[in-house]
């Protein structure tokens, strides 16, 4: 049996078949980039068409009551919260990833200064986390608030002392796609007295995360990757119920206010994580996330997870039946990694849009990353056996050594 009759078989059999045909992919395209953007839910123009014709055109302001656009961000996060195994009142969609780290750091560095003065003001996180997470430690140590401290995977534990205020880790690493064990590095921390914020956006609406069963403090995570709505979509924040009367956001805008509509002088905190709104939502971007995390809902992130290993095993295997030799970053087992593989080349810019050439998008992570993600919902074996395929051409062929794919675009 070939590699596409052997993928062609297990389509026949996926359970998820079906899901395929709910999202608005562009024919010839194989697109194993959902990790980064996830594609168009055929369910979300229609959607956002009735918001901006009919909520918007028609309604105009009456539609914040009518609507319900003030409760979008309530709504929207508690529908998400069952992804992540939180309770509904314990996550809000709002803001960016950026923006809700910065404000969680913040909450926590200063929860620890009431508790312990400025004993604690070091967060702690690994040197190759994504960017925006060390930028965001970055940003609040120039305010003289934190200290920043990295340390190895192997080492965070023994790294976690005294003075560190806050652990704060990406549970999906957006390179390798290895996967932190958030409970076992939850409870070390918590041993040492220190806080833990994760980051999710390589892990929701792909795996299974389990925020309140790992005794979780805080987590973001990002909206256009796994939740597949759209580029530039609203994040959300998670702050376990516990933390809710301590907590204290530092972005202190009139949405976070416990009533915005009596337009007071002074601020006073909203109860709960309702106090990690800051301005006026973004209604257009928070209804088409409502319907990317409803169909991720339906699907189920179990079945999700199952056939994201699958796929990413079958590919591994085709590209052994090519004889592609590329170096793998990813861990090897699945169950240790998220829903991609990543494989080091040093033409893996090149590589990447000689694939695209061909229709096949991937994506390349400085300096040398070739990642491909595995968006189970619409991404089928057969789509697994022709990318394999055309990736070992690629390298046979030596069809990525051409000018054109080694001039480096503004986004890569």
């Amino acid at each position: 049996m070939s590699l596409l009759e052997d993928a062609r078989t297990r389509d026949a059999a996926d359970p998820l078949r079906e899901y395929r045909d709910r999202f608005a992919l562009p024919e010839g395209v194989i697109y194993l980039d959902g990790n980064s953007l996830g594609v168009l839910p055929r369910a979300t123009p229609e959607r956002l068409d009735a918001v901006v014709r009919g909520e918007w055109g028609d309604g105009l302001i009456g539609s914040w009551n009518d609507a319900d656009w003030i409760g979008l961000p309530q709504r929207v996060g508690g529908k998400i919260a069952p992804l992540v195994g939180a309770a509904p009142d314990e996550v809000i969609a709002c803001d960016s990833t950026s923006v809700n780290l910065f404000k969680l750091i913040a909450a926590a560095l200063q929860m620890q200064a009431r508790e312990n003065g400025k004993r604690r003001k070091v967060v702690l996180s690994e040197p190759g986390n994504f960017p925006t997470d060390l930028y965001m430690i970055e940003g609040l140590r120039r305010q003289g608030l934190a200290e920043r401290r990295l340390a190895g995977r192997d080492a965070l534990v023994d790294a976690l002392v005294a003075n560190v205020a806050l652990l704060l880790l990406t549970h999906t690493h957006y390179k390798t796609g290895a996967v932190h064990d958030m409970a076992a590095l939850t409870r070390a921390a918590h041993e040492a007295g220190a806080l833990v914020l994760w980051d999710l956006s390589h892990s929701c609406g792909a795996l299974p995360v389990d925020l309140n069963a790992c005794e979780a403090d805080f987590a973001v995570g990002c909206g256009y990757k796994y939740l597949n709505a759209g580029p530039g979509a609203p994040a959300f924040a998670f702050v376990a119920e516990r933390h809710h009367k301590a907590l204290q956001q530092p972005l202190t805008g009139w949405m976070g206010h416990a009533a915005p509509f009596e337009f007071s002088d002074d601020y006073a905190d909203a109860p709960g994580v309702d106090r990690l709104l800051c301005g006026t939502l973004p209604i257009i971007g928070l209804s088409a996330l409502e319907v990317g995390v409803e169909l991720v809902a339906e699907i189920g992130v179990d079945r999700l997870y199952a056939k994201s290993q699958a796929l990413s095993e079958f590919f591994r295997e085709c590209l052994a039946v090519h004889g592609a030799g590329l170096d793998l970053v990813s861990p090897p087992d699945p169950g240790r990694r998220g829903s991609q593989l990543s494989f080091r080349h040093a033409e893996a810019y090149a590589i990447c849009q000689a694939l695209i050439a061909r229709g096949v998008i991937g994506d390349f992570r400085d300096p040398d990353i070739l990642r491909f993600g595995f968006a189970p919902a619409y991404v089928s074996f057969s789509d697994i056996a022709e990318a394999a395929r055309h990736l070992a051409e690629v390298l046979e062929r030596g069809e990525w050594d051409r000018t054109e794919f080694k001039q480096r675009a503004a986004v890569t």
